[in-house]
C-alpha cells in the first residue's frame, strides 16, 4: 500500500515538474523574426539578447530579418509558425498597437501572440537634416507655411511613430510635411543621410551619434519629460504641442499556443539579461532607453492600457485604415 501511494505521489511530483522545468528545451535552434532591416535599434537589441541566450543555453538563437510593412511581414510569419517555443518575434507597439487602427484587415491577430517580455522603451527624437533652416517645431511650423509641400520625412509604415507624429502636426498646425515609407528604421536614417527627406523621428540608441556629430539635428523630444543624454533638447510640449508624442518599445513574443512553461523560461532569462548591468548599459540606458525587462503579464496589461491612447493618436492625426 506504502509502495503504491509513494508510486502515486512520484508520478504526481512528475506531472507538476516535467512542465515547470521546460524538459529540455531549448533543444534546437531558436529563430527571433525581426521586421525591419539590419542595423535598427530593434534589430540590434534582438541580437544582443539572442547572442546572450546562446552562451547560456548552448543552442543557437539566430535572428531573420523580414522587413517592411509595418512589421505585417514578421508578425504573420511568427503567427503561422508552430507554437513550439523555436520561433519568436520581436516585437514593437506598432505591431499591437497603431497596425490594428492603420489596416482595415490584419494577416495576424494582434491579441493572439504569447508575450514573452517589454524589454526597454525608447522615446523618439524630432530630427531634421542640418540644411534645414528651422532649430525648433514652431520654426518649422513658420518654415512649412512660407513654403508648403517642400520638405517630406521619412517614415517605416502606416501608423509607426514618425507618421503618427508628422501627420498629427500637419492637422494641428496646418503644415503640408508629406510622407516618405522605407522598410524600417535603418533606411529612413540612410536616406536622412542622403537628404533623399528632411525629417523623421529616431531614439538616441539610433542618431544619438548622428545628432552629436552635427548631422542631424533635434528640434524636440516627444516625450513628457527632457533626455538625460541631451537636457538641453526641448519636449515637444514645451515647444507647444503636447499632442506629438513618439515612443517604440521593444519587446518578444512568440505564436499563440506557445506552452506557458515554455513561455516563462523564456521570460525569466531575458529579463535577467536585460538587468544585467554591462548588458542594459551598453544596450540600453548607455543610448538613452528605459529598461522595462516586463514579465508576460505586465507586456499584456501595458498592451491593454496603451490601447486608447494609440486609437486617439491615430484618429487625431486624422490617418484613415486601408
Amino acid at each position: 500500500m506504502r509502495q503504491a501511494l509513494r508510486a502515486g505521489l512520484l508520478a504526481a511530483l512528475l506531472v507538476v515538474v516535467w512542465p515547470v522545468s521546460g524538459h529540455a528545451y531549448p533543444e534546437k535552434i531558436i529563430k527571433i523574426i525581426v521586421g525591419s532591416a539590419p542595423g535598427g535599434g530593434l534589430d540590434i537589441l534582438a541580437r544582443a539578447v539572442a547572442q546572450e541566450l546562446t552562451t547560456r543555453w548552448g543552442k543557437s538563437v539566430i535572428v531573420e530579418n523580414r522587413a517592411g510593412a509595418s512589421g505585417l511581414i514578421a508578425a504573420e510569419a511568427v503567427a503561422n509558425a508552430a507554437p513550439d517555443g523555436y520561433t519568436w518575434l520581436a516585437v514593437t507597439d506598432q505591431i499591437y498597437l497603431s497596425n490594428r487602427f492603420a489596416f482595415k484587415q490584419l494577416p495576424y491577430n494582434p491579441d493572439g501572440f504569447a508575450n514573452i517580455s517589454i524589454i526597454a522603451q525608447a522615446d523618439q527624437f524630432v530630427l531634421a537634416t542640418p540644411d534645414v533652416p528651422a532649430n525648433s517645431i514652431r520654426e518649422l511650423v513658420s518654415l512649412d507655411h512660407e513654403k508648403p509641400d517642400t520638405l517630406s520625412y521619412g517614415t517605416w509604415g502606416d501608423g509607426s511613430p514618425p507618421q503618427l507624429l508628422y501627420e498629427t502636426l500637419n492637422r494641428s498646425a496646418g503644415t503640408k510635411l508629406l510622407g516618405i515609407p522605407y522598410k524600417g528604421v535603418a533606411p529612413v536614417m540612410n536616406a536622412l543621410g542622403t537628404n533623399e527627406i528632411q525629417l523623421s523621428v529616431a531614439s538616441a540608441g539610433t542618431a544619438g551619434s548622428f545628432m552629436q556629430a552635427g548631422k542631424l539635428k533635434a528640434l524636440a523630444i516627444a516625450a513628457k519629460s527632457r533626455s538625460p543624454e541631451f537636457p538641453d533638447i526641448p519636449t515637444t510640449a514645451e515647444e507647444g504641442y503636447p499632442d506629438l508624442q513618439a515612443f517604440i518599445w521593444f519587446g518578444l513574443a512568440a505564436p499563440g499556443g506557445t506552452p506557458a512553461t515554455i513561455v516563462e523560461k523564456a521570460s525569466v532569462e531575458i529579463r535577467d539579461i536585460a538587468r544585467q548591468r554591462a548588458f542594459s548599459e551598453r544596450f540600453i540606458t548607455s543610448i538613452g532607453w528605459k529598461l522595462i525587462a516586463s514579465t508576460p503579464a505586465e507586456m499584456d496589461a501595458t498592451i491593454q492600457a496603451e490601447l486608447p491612447i494609440i486609437r486617439n493618436m491615430i484618429e487625431n492625426a486624422g490617418i484613415s485604415p486601408r
